[in-house]
């Protein structure tokens, strides 16, 4: 009896061992071939290029440079030794500091381990010489980003870097991955997606002691899609030029369409820093109290002081409150309830033309109180003020303008007429981008349309600029139109005009200047016009923080203007 239970036992576990081996083989056999094949297969990666950007003409602003990465198989690990000692003596780097990086970036000993980056062609060269002897070294070559003309357009490209835990987490879904260099800011951000390359490689079979015996295969990495801007190289380099040393920002567009010429904010930074991992210098921009990493045109808003007085005239003409023939008193101050509120001079007896070119305060404190602040607001919003336009690039602020209904709810208070005589100066609590400024004073320059501000014109090859919504016809009496730009000829053209400095440029300028009060430090000065007067092709705004009255940016605004027309620009 022992003995058939014995039997049975035996038999049993050969028909379990049997069904073992059938599961292995017919039932799970590709998955464990599929295991084996990746276990002696490796994959070595090559990078692409990233995507180019070119200004409207095709003139590069950013493209890429060709930089070496010396990588060692970690096969031999007994003649380690010898190898570090050649690449050290080759590329100037003690044995101690590449054997350091040798063990950060070990992972297997399939695996080529990069000991040195970005070296120049000249040691490649060597280090190529020297593969003869040695072939466990590998002299790979990567595309690293290139800024021919460093800091120029820096706010509008941005710049490139390794990425972080916040934009992994949100992007991971669509391919990316640790230690990915993508954009920072501006276009590199924004246009990430269509910048960035596809990776390839070397497919190579390993065996069982993960040594190199083969190269199975090669698939090329792919480019990523060139981006073309707007902005013309030439225009935007005398924007920066003119701005240099000053806290502020220039924006050139043409207000026919919409496209932004120039976007030029300062400080700016040299996105290089970031390609080099300077690592002192990355921090002094991270720690510097006039943060050169914001993008001042768009990103930062400012009181709009006298140049707001268009948003004033406007609702005025257009409500039938004033009109050509009405004219007020100016004396130097008047009274606004129980308070005194002053004009920068006295101008004597003012109508709306004569009071747009003069910038009288007191022609548009009395024509604001026949308003009433929530027409001013609402008219400050038809010109496109105190509101994210939709621009292309990312961290666009949408400025503010204050009404009576969001000072009751926001702050419990009462609106008094001082807040609507201070609101119809472009002071208090309101607050524009340069951007939204030019915008505005394309309607002027138009003859009524309010364009929708673009800087990207194509996408590798696919044209956008032809898909933008182009303009939006505002519904204002033609009029209104004909006699603010009569003032605006006249801020120039005028002796006593406050624009009065480009008046003697060979192209005819009109515009409004507008002093910033400010709690502390000097006041902001701005200087928002368009040119050719008769032909409009450009508007300009010249914001200069803390940089005093309203004059001084009407000199820079008269240099820009100046070194566009001895260029040919204009």
């Amino acid at each position: 009896m022992r003995k058939h239970i014995l039997s049975f036992l035996v038999i049993l576990m050969f028909v379990a061992l049997f069904a073992g081996l059938l599961n292995l083989d017919l039932l799970q056999g590709a998955k464990f071939r599929r295991l084996s094949d990746s276990n002696c297969i490796r994959l070595i990666a090559q990078s692409g290029a990233r995507g180019n950007i070119l200004d409207r003409n095709g003139e590069i602003i950013v493209d890429n440079k060709i930089s070496y990465d010396v990588l060692i198989l970690p096969q031999e690990l007994d003649q380690l030794d010898r190898i570090f000692s050649g690449v050290s003596r080759i590329l100037g780097i003690g044995v101690k500091e590449l054997k350091a990086v040798f063990r950060r970036n070990y992972f297997s000993s399939s695996i080529p381990v990069t000991v040195a980056s970005n070296i120049d062609l000249e040691k490649a060269i060597l280090l190529g010489e020297y593969k003869q002897e040695e072939p466990s070294i590998i002299i790979q070559p990567r595309p690293l980003r290139h800024y021919p003309y460093g800091p120029l357009a820096s706010h509008v490209v941005g710049y490139v870097n390794e990425i972080d835990r916040w934009r992994l987490t949100k992007l991971e879904d669509y391919g990316y991955k640790t230690k990915d260099i993508v954009g920072f800011g501006g276009v590199e951000e924004k246009y990430d997606y269509y910048l960035r390359q596809e990776e390839g490689g070397l497919s190579v079979e390993v065996n069982h002691r993960g040594k190199f015996m083969r190269v199975l295969g090669f698939e090329p990495p792919s480019n990523g899609k060139d981006v073309q801007l707007t902005l013309d190289l030439g225009i935007q380099k005398i924007s920066e030029e003119n701005l240099s040393g000053r806290k502020g920002s220039i924006v050139l567009m043409d207000p026919q369409s919409g496209q932004i010429l120039a976007l030029a904010s300062y400080p700016n930074f040299n996105p290089a820093v970031f390609v080099n991992k300077r690592t002192r210098l990355i921090a002094g921009l991270f720690n510097n109290p006039d943060s050169p990493l914001i993008n001042r045109a768009i990103s930062s808003s400012y009181p709009l002081a006298s140049v707001f007085k268009l948003v004033t005239a406007s609702a005025g003409l257009e409500l039938e409150k004033i009109n050509l023939s009405t004219s007020f008193l100016c004396r130097g101050s008047t009274m606004v309830g129980a308070r005194k509120f002053s004009c920068w001079d006295v101008h004597g007896q003012q109508d709306i033309v004569s009071a747009i070119a003069h910038s009288c305060d007191i022609f548009f404190y009395k024509t604001g109180l026949l308003l009433g602040a929530q027409n001013i607001h609402d008219y400050a919003l038809k010109l496109g003020l105190g509101k994210a336009l939709g621009f292309e690039l990312l961290y666009e602020t949408g400025g503010f303008i204050p009404s009576p209904l969001w000072r009751k709810i926001n702050k419990f208070q009462q609106w008094f007429d001082g807040d609507t005589a201070n609101l119809s100066i472009g002071q208090g609590d309101c607050l524009v981008t340069p951007l939204q400024a030019a915008n505005m004073m394309s309607v002027f320059a138009n003859g009524g349309y309010l364009p929708n501000p673009y800087i990207i014109k194509a996408v590798g090859n696919l044209d956008l600029a032809s898909k933008k919504k182009r303009l939006t016809r505002l519904d204002f009496k033609k009029s209104t139109f004909e006699t603010i730009r009569r003032g605006l000829r006249l801020v120039v053209s005028d002796s006593r005009g406050t624009g009065n400095v480009l008046s003697g440029l060979g192209v005819k300028v009109a515009g409004k200047t507008g002093t910033a009060q400010v709690s502390h430090g000097a006041t902001h000065a701005w200087f928002v016009g368009f040119f050719p007067y008769d032909n409009p092709k450009y508007v300009i705004c010249v914001l200069l923080e803390n940089g005093g009255p309203g004059h001084v940016a009407s000199v820079v605004a008269k240099q820009v203007i100046e070194a566009m027309d001895k260029q040919g620009l204009i």
